[in-house]
C-alpha cells in the first residue's frame, strides 16, 4: 500500500480528514487568557459549513456574469504567435492543441492515422512545423488556432454538464455563454443537482492533465445526507467501499464542523468515477440531499457566489500547469 493511500495519522491517532484550509480563524478573545484552539479534527471544514448553507438560502443571478474582486494586473494569455519558432513555424501537434481540440499526444494519433491535412495535403509524419497562417484540417474541420481562456464557474443546481443537450434542458454552457468569444468546454463533469467548482476551457492538453486518472487530482466535496452518518460506516469508507466498478477508497473523510451534525460530511478523493460520491453514501444506505464541490485541483470558492464565474488568476494558472 501506497502511503498516499494510507489514511492519515497524525500523532499517533487515527483521523479520517483534514479539512483545516477551509476554515476561518476566530480571533482570540483575550490576549491574555488564551484557550486552547480545537483540533484538526474539530476544525473541519467548518468555512464549508458556513458556505453551504449561506449559498443554499441564495438566489443566484439568472444572467450569470463575471465576478472579479480582484482586478490586478495579469499576464496576458499567450496566442500561437507567441510560440512561433524556425522563422515563423510552430509543430503541427502544438497547433492542434492550441485551437482546444486535444491533447498534443492526441494530436500526434490523428497526425499518425492520415486525419491531418495542411493547405490540403494529408500530414502523416510527426515533427511537422506549419505556419500560423496555415489551413489545417481534421477531417472536414478546419482549426482556429485561438488564444487560449481559463474560466471557473461556482455552478448552481439544475444544470447539466454538457455542451449541448437534445432535450433542451438548462446546460452550464448558458452560464458562461458571456465569458468569452472563444469557445470553452467544461473539465469533467458536475451531475444536474451537484454544486460548486467546475473550470471551463479550450486548452486541450491543460484538460486531458486535469481529467487524466494517473494525476490524481484532489477534490473536496460537502456532502448532506438525509440521516446521520454513524461512526462505523464512516471507518468502513475510510478503509474502502466495494461498488459496481470497484474498490473506492477517499484520500480523507470528516464530519464538517465539530461533528454535532453528523448528517453533513467533508469527503476528500481523487477519483473521476461517475457519481462516485453519491454511490459511496447509498451502497450504505443513505440519500444525498446536497452535494457541492468546494475544492477542485487548488481551486476554491473563494469570493465566487453561486451562478457566477470568473478568470483564473496568474498565480492559479501557474499551479494548475505544474500538474504532471
Amino acid at each position: 500500500m501506497k502511503d498516499k493511500d494510507k489514511p492519515r495519522i497524525p500523532g499517533g491517532k487515527k483521523k479520517h480528514g483534514d479539512f483545516s484550509a477551509f476554515v476561518k480563524k476566530k480571533e482570540s478573545p483575550s490576549k491574555t487568557a488564551k484557550k486552547p484552539g480545537p483540533s484538526r479534527s474539530l476544525k473541519t471544514s467548518k468555512l464549508i459549513s458556513d458556505r453551504f448553507r449561506e449559498e443554499g438560502e441564495k438566489n443566484f443571478d439568472k444572467k450569470p456574469t463575471e465576478y472579479a474582486p480582484d482586478k490586478g494586473k495579469r499576464r496576458r494569455t499567450k496566442k500561437t504567435s507567441d510560440y512561433v519558432i524556425d522563422g515563423g513555424l510552430i509543430r503541427l501537434n502544438k497547433y492542434i492543441s492550441h485551437s482546444g481540440i486535444c491533447s498534443r499526444r492526441e494530436a500526434d494519433n490523428l497526425i499518425e492515422t492520415g486525419a491531418v491535412k495542411v493547405n490540403g495535403v494529408v500530414i502523416t509524419e510527426l515533427g511537422t512545423k506549419v505556419k500560423p497562417t496555415d489551413k489545417v484540417q481534421i477531417g472536414s474541420e478546419t482549426l482556429a488556432s485561438e488564444t487560449h481562456r481559463y474560466v471557473l464557474l461556482n455552478k448552481p443546481k439544475g444544470y447539466i454538464t454538457t455542451t449541448d443537450d437534445p432535450e433542451k434542458r438548462n446546460t452550464v454552457m448558458m452560464l458562461v455563454e458571456k465569458a468569452c468569444k472563444e469557445r470553452i468546454y467544461p473539465v469533467g463533469r458536475l451531475d444536474r443537482n451537484t454544486t460548486g467548482l467546475l473550470l471551463f476551457t479550450n486548452d486541450g492538453e491543460l484538460a486531458k492533465k486535469l481529467t487524466h486518472p494517473s494525476n490524481n487530482i484532489k477534490k473536496i466535496y460537502h456532502v448532506q445526507l438525509d440521516q446521520p452518518v454513524n461512526s462505523k460506516h464512516l471507518e468502513d469508507i475510510t478503509r474502502g467501499i466495494n461498488l459496481d466498478d470497484g474498490i473506492i477508497k477517499p484520500d480523507a473523510i470528516e464530519y464538517v464542523g465539530d461533528g454535532k451534525d453528523r448528517t453533513q460530511i467533508g469527503i476528500e478523493l481523487h477519483s473521476g468515477k461517475n457519481r462516485i460520491v453519491r454511490r459511496i453514501f447509498e451502497s450504505l444506505g443513505y440519500k444525498v440531499i446536497k452535494l457541492d464541490r468546494v475544492f477542485f485541483a487548488g481551486l476554491t470558492k473563494k469570493d465566487l457566489p453561486r451562478g457566477r464565474y470568473r478568470s483564473l488568476t496568474t498565480e492559479e494558472l501557474n499551479h494548475l500547469r505544474m500538474v504532471k
